[in-house]
């Protein structure tokens, strides 16, 4: 068996060594014996061609000789995520998966202009090893926007990580969000509307024909004077589904300055320093649990702030 000391690559980008031990799969000998990388990370090397059996591309599954030679070339995993300090709270956890409470600000996993400070890169100082192909999203199942906050679940484990994606697809989990917004929306209604990205502005999304089928339903639970308060409800799961639907009918979230126009963008100003939409409430039944689980996340602070000088403005 290796010891415990990681290896060190014999010039930048690359490693080579020689397994110490009979393995299962080639991702898991990698993990064990190089201790620089993940086993997702190892698997998403193996699949992009960047990791060597005896000098020959093959499949995480392959299995692994005492003996067997191994090349890895790093130079595509630069931007892999590495472990930094916890900082965010733990709503629940068991042995399958862990829901969190991310603050408005924080990026779930690293993109380009955000390969650090991520959720992901805490969530590597817990778990030294995270399920999925994805080495720069290992254990993540679905995700927030960096200025919505809220509940998000990532799995700790490869079958649940398989039965989280199966039921985000599906209807299996039932996500509410609070959306403070401008105007008075009817009491309840049903979005249906497809979405795509805008024609003309690349980076945002909008309703349009021939796009993705998308569906939210809401409900108001205040109005207050020119806002309401309400709890929005995504049956599908698009990129900036709520965002962008609720704008479509005419009642932007305040301090939605993607696509709120200026009046959501100044909406509260002074008060209000991002979008008010919170991912609020989840309810699952995970097949490992004897009973259904329902988590809630209060409002932040700054939002139930902004909450309450609506409501002194409504007076």
């Amino acid at each position: 068996m290796p010891d415990n000391e990681p290896l060190t690559p014999e010039q930048p980008g690359l490693l080579r060594f020689v397994s110490s031990s009979d393995y299962p799969r080639l991702d898991v000998c990698i993990a064990a014996e190089a201790r620089i990388i993940t086993r997702s990370a190892a698997c998403r090397l193996i699949r992009q061609g960047n990791a060597l059996l005896d000098e020959t591309t093959t499949k995480p599954s392959h299995p692994v000789h005492a003996g067997q030679s191994i090349e890895l070339r790093l130079q595509q995993t630069s931007a892999l995520p590495s472990p930094e300090p916890w900082k965010i709270r733990t709503v629940y956890e068991d042995n399958e998966i862990i829901v969190v409470d991310k603050p408005a600000g924080l990026v779930v996993h690293p993109a380009p202009g955000h390969t650090s400070n991520t959720l992901v890169n805490m969530l590597l100082s817990l778990y030294s090893e995270l399920p999925g192909d994805d080495a720069i999203r290992p254990g993540i199942v679905h995700r927030l926007d960096k200025d919505t906050s809220g509940l998000l679940i990532v799995a700790k484990t490869a079958e649940a990580h398989e039965w989280l994606v199966s039921q985000f697809k599906g209807s299996g989990i039932r996500k509410t969000y609070l959306a403070l917004v401008l105007g008075k929306p009817e009491p309840s209604g049903i979005i249906e509307q497809p979405l795509g990205r805008h024609p003309v502005h690349r980076k945002q999304m909008a309703v349009v024909e021939g796009g993705r089928s998308a569906c939210t339903s809401y409900t108001v639970c205040e109005y207050l004077g020119s806002f309401s308060l309400i709890a929005a409800r995504p049956v599908t799961g698009r990129t900036h589904q709520i965002r962008v639907h609720l704008a479509h009918i005419g009642h932007p979230i305040a301090g939605d300055t993607m696509y709120g126009g200026r009046a959501a963008r100044y909406a509260l100003r002074g008060i209000l320093k991002r979008q008010f939409l919170h991912a609020y409430r989840l309810v699952f039944s995970p097949p490992w649990r004897d009973s259904q689980l329902e988590l809630i996340s209060p409002l932040p602070d700054e939002l139930q702030q902004a909450l309450e000088y609506a409501r002194h403005l409504s007076e």
